[in-house]
């Protein structure tokens, strides 16, 4: 399947939906948000032994790192851990795609730990779909309504989400 998603739109799918539609509309916070600054920081202090940093492939996605057989994505923590795993498996199905049979690790520096991903073909089986009902949503003319999620006190969108809407129990 060749589409026009991103690997950030991938992962915006298994944060928030709404989050996924707006930023696909060209409605973006992450510019001014701390916790985006903090990452960004963090991809360029992480790996400073890496010689092939922020590949980026076709114009069309960038890979944190490539490592022999293995494709690097930096997390500052695994919280998101679904949408990070759903994130390099979209990075592994699309060099697939070129022909590059990857591997995938995901690094959470805080954690100091890293988690390695291969796509398997249930893997590869669940991101379709999840590719399929990303185009489906980003078809709808408006935003997914809002809903309470854990973690959107740390999101850039907060204040935007928050701003009179009406929650989705």
């Amino acid at each position: 399947m060749t589409t026009s998603i991103s690997g950030v739109q991938v992962y915006y799918y298994s944060v928030c939906k709404r989050k996924l539609w707006l930023f696909s509309k060209g409605i973006t916070f992450e510019n001014e948000h701390d916790r985006v600054l903090e990452g960004k920081v963090l991809h360029e202090r992480s790996y400073p032994y890496l010689e092939r940093k922020e590949q980026l492939i076709d114009n069309t996605f960038k890979i944190d790192a490539v490592e022999g057989e293995y494709v690097r994505e930096v997390k500052i923590s695994s919280k998101m851990a679904n949408a990070d795993r759903m994130q390099v498996l979209y990075y592994l199905d699309q060099l697939r795609q070129r022909g590059v049979n990857k591997k995938g690790l995901i690094s959470y520096t805080k954690e100091r730990k890293t988690e390695e991903i291969e796509l398997t073909p249930v893997e590869e089986r669940k991101l379709k779909e999840s590719l399929q009902k990303i185009l489906d949503l980003l078809d709808q003319p408006i935003p997914p309504p809002f809903k309470r999620l854990p973690y959107c006190n740390q999101c850039a969108y907060h204040s935007f989400c928050y701003a009179r809407e009406e929650t989705e129990e």
